[in-house]
């Protein structure tokens, strides 16, 4: 009995042994570090044959302990190693380059297409066509040679429609461009609305074709700042890109209307909706915002039941997105009120302007998004209201 027990015994020891090298031994003995293959090259356009184009891997994960192989013709063959390195393509055309990183374990790749055109290719010139109105809604001139700057003009505003949010078209126009040789022409027109955001996803955030053409318009564009980009190619493959900022400011006029009495202990307040944009990450940031109120300082229809009761005094009062009050005119003066241009002996004119610093989000600021701006009334007697201007420069 004996003997036939130690070849059992001897066999279950091999056999735990067996599994507790199955159950504790690490699958993985490489590097835990994703392993991810990153690479970009320079010039990334108007390459032409025989020229010297610089490959980086730089942005690959992980930063050491990994091999880095370039493939620059599409065969499956290395044709290069390291982490950088320079390749000159004899011919143009269209290659697929490959770069695969591996820690021993663990292998990634990426691949992009490079174009390559002929090297006696000359590349266009791309230009984007600036204007400006020739007035702001005050009728002064507006001197600009630099950028698009535009003004929605509301100057007849209704009652009923407190409301800013009228859009205008920006006319975007490239026929100033140039095709670079007289034998090529110009084939793309990409224009790029957001320079933050890379819609195509290849890596360049200021190519996206956001409209095509070589003059078109461009919608329902809100007061703001905005930055776009426009990218060209001819005939030949060669690109060449310009862009430009548009700035469209707003002013709203609402004329002769009337502001009710305070008869019953709380004021009479009007309000008017005003969208304001601060978006400091995407360059899109409002200069400031004024309200301007003109109105007489005695209603003809006034009943005076105290001392200077028929003296009028309106003010204008600033609310955030939140509802906070951020900014009033109460402290202005009634000598104070005689700064405007409709300003007489008979009017008052009375200001509040709005800094960029307000539309800002930190804690002392009120940031940006749908403010209100109220016409407040305390005195017991009605007025009827001159104008109120509302203007957001975003130039």
């Amino acid at each position: 009995m004996k003997s036939s027990r130690v070849p059992i015994a001897f066999a279950a020891l091999m056999l735990l042994s067996s599994l507790s090298g199955c159950i504790f031994e690490e699958t993985d003995s490489g590097s835990s570090d994703e392993v991810l293959a990153v690479f970009n090259y320079s010039p990334s356009s108007n390459i032409r044959s025989g020229d010297v184009v610089t490959f980086d891997a730089s942005a690959s994960t992980p930063s050491g302990g990994i091999t880095y192989r370039w493939d620059f013709d599409g065969d499956a063959s290395i044709d290069a190693t390291g982490r950088s390195t320079e390749w000159s393509f004899d011919e143009s055309g269209t290659f697929t380059v490959e770069l695969t990183v591996s820690d021993g374990t663990k292998t990634s790749s990426q691949t992009k297409e490079v174009t390559v055109v002929e090297a006696t290719a000359q590349p266009p010139s791309a230009e984007i066509t600036q204007y400006a109105s020739e007035e702001d809604c005050n009728n002064d001139d507006i001197d600009e040679s630099t950028h698009i700057v535009l003004w929605i003009c509301e100057m007849d505003k209704s009652q009923t429609d407190r409301d800013i949010s009228e859009t205008t078209t920006v006319n975007l126009d490239a026929s100033n461009s140039e095709s670079g040789d007289p034998d090529q022409y110009i084939t793309v027109w990409n224009w790029d609305l957001n320079a933050n955001v890379d819609a195509d996803n290849d890596g360049d955030s200021e190519n996206d074709a956001d409209l095509t053409g070589e003059s078109i318009e461009w919608t329902n564009v809100q007061p703001g700042e905005y930055e776009l980009h426009l990218t060209i190619e001819n005939s030949a493959g060669m690109s060449d890109t310009d862009s430009i900022r548009v700035y469209v400011s707003y002013a709203g006029k609402w004329s002769d209307f009337e502001m009710g009495g305070n008869n019953s202990g709380d004021a009479v307040t009007l309000d008017f909706d005003v969208k304001v944009i601060y978006d400091k990450d995407n360059g899109n940031t409002i200069r400031k915002a004024v309200g301007e109120l003109t109105y007489p300082k005695i209603d003809g229809d006034c009943t005076n039941l105290g001392t200077n009761n028929c003296r009028a005094k309106l003010d204008v009062y600033a609310f955030n997105e939140e509802d906070e009050e951020a900014s009033n005119t109460s402290e202005t003066g009634l000598d104070q009120r005689s700064d405007g241009d409709d300003c007489d002996d008979d009017y008052d004119c009375v200001f509040l302007t709005l800094s960029s610093y307000m539309f800002t989000d930190t804690e002392s600021t009120y940031g940006d998004g749908d403010w209100t701006l109220q016409i407040r009334n305390e005195k017991i007697n009605d007025l009827q209201v001159e104008s109120f201007v509302i203007r957001l420069h975003y130039k």
